[in-house]
């Protein structure tokens, strides 16, 4: 079934303020950018974006939501394809670094733009990251009490592991010496070998 012409305008809209405000925030940064080189960019009026967003700080709020829901998915996903706790969590670091290495840009909205959100929704986004921190720990809490990793503290190891693909956001660019995939490989290596993995 087709979906309503209005409908899909919104969403086609909605799709060209979203891309607009990632290049623009990650060229300026949120305090940088204003909302009408937002609507410039996109093509569309300073109050044809109100249509859509009550505020600059709603339309960041969206980008960091959506980034860190996928980040949430894809680690269950990793985590839950396999019953081995090494296993697990080497495709979940793996595609951890993939995402962000893949997407960079808007990684580096959603990791180092959080201060710019009002309290209501830092503390959903703040939720979201400890859904994914608790998801890494409990798979490193798993691998613990299966005799397959040494660690000290489950909880510090989770934080280091995610550490590692945050920062990718920072430094990685495209067509430098390391491709995602190298970059995934490697550090699903060095996350196995931060937790002490026996097997």
């Amino acid at each position: 079934m087709s979906r309503v012409p209005g409908v899909a305008r919104a969403e086609t809209t909605r799709s060209r303020l979203y891309d607009a405000a990632v290049r623009a925030f990650a060229d300026k940064g949120f305090h940088g950018t204003t909302t009408r080189e937002i609507a410039a960019a996109s093509g569309m009026s300073a109050a044809a974006l109100y249509v859509h967003h009550r505020s600059k700080e709603e339309l960041l709020f969206v980008i960091s939501r959506q980034g860190h829901e996928s980040t949430l998915q894809l680690i269950r996903a990793a985590i839950s394809s396999t019953a081995d706790p090494a296993e697990g969590l080497r495709r979940a670091i793996h595609d951890f670094a993939m995402h962000h290495a893949n997407e960079p840009t808007v990684a580096r909205i959603v990791n180092y733009e959080l201060d710019a959100l009002v309290p209501e929704h830092l503390r959903e986004i703040r939720g979201i990251r400890r859904d994914i921190e608790g998801e890494v720990r409990r798979v490193v809490v798993r691998g613990v009490r299966a005799g397959c990793f040494v660690v000290a503290d489950a909880e510090l190891s989770a934080a280091a592991l995610l550490s590692l693909g945050v920062d990718l956001a920072r430094w990685y660019r495209s067509g430098g010496r390391w491709t995602p995939e190298q970059i995934a490989e490697q550090y699903a290596e060095l996350a196995l070998r931060m937790v002490g993995a026996t097997h």
